[in-house]
């Protein structure tokens, strides 16, 4: 099995686990799973595709296996929306980012910054006065926005004024991530 499908694996377990309150009883076997690593689990509805929850770690605190399942159980619960039901554990696709260590971008004003972004490459993470945001590098391909729109996204979801990300002590962060997902509920695992 490929760390992907054990990726997705997991992360499936532990949202049935959640959902029909019963013991997790999934190992994995790759390595990796024990070390400290950044991931988010992402929930969408299919075949819409819709978001239903989405949570994750953005620093490496726990094992990479431990970020996994915790992540999963708690998308089922994301405050955005109504727990996930055992009704819609197979109407929804699991996908699993596995991030590298957020790294802040030193940039000369805010056109360094947007020659320095790469969408689809980059996940970002804004630190602004107290507030907090974090796009995964999928979100602005997904909506088709250029590093701008992108950056404008990003200080939206901290709450944020859309011009934030130009602010003298905005602190922009990128990450990358490993993608894998779902093709259908259940389905074959892919990387994207």
């Amino acid at each position: 099995m490929s760390f992907g499908s054990e990726a997705v694996g997991l992360a499936r377990a532990a949202i049935d686990s959640e959902v029909g309150g019963t013991d997790l009883n999934h190992e994995v076997s790759d390595g990796r799973f024990r070390n400290a690593s950044g991931a988010f689990v992402t929930l969408s509805t299919y075949p819409g595709h819709d978001l239903r929850g989405c949570i994750g770690f953005p620093m490496p605190l726990l094992p990479l296996g431990k970020a996994i399942e915790e992540a999963a159980r708690a998308a089922c619960h994301d405050p955005r929306f109504p727990d996930l039901g055992a009704e819609e554990v197979d109407c929804i696709t699991v996908e699993v980012t596995v991030l590298t260590v957020p790294e802040e971008i030193c940039a000369d004003g805010p056109d360094d910054l947007l020659a320095q972004v790469v969408v689809g490459r980059d996940g970002l993470i804004i630190d602004y006065r107290g507030r907090r945001g974090l796009l995964l590098p999928q979100v602005p391909v997904e909506w088709g926005w250029d590093a701008g729109e992108y950056l404008t996204h990003l200080s939206l979801k901290a709450g944020l004024p859309p011009d934030a990300w130009t602010y003298e002590g905005a602190r922009i962060s990128a990450f990358r991530g490993e993608i894998y997902t779902e093709t259908s509920p259940r389905g074959e695992v892919v990387e994207g």
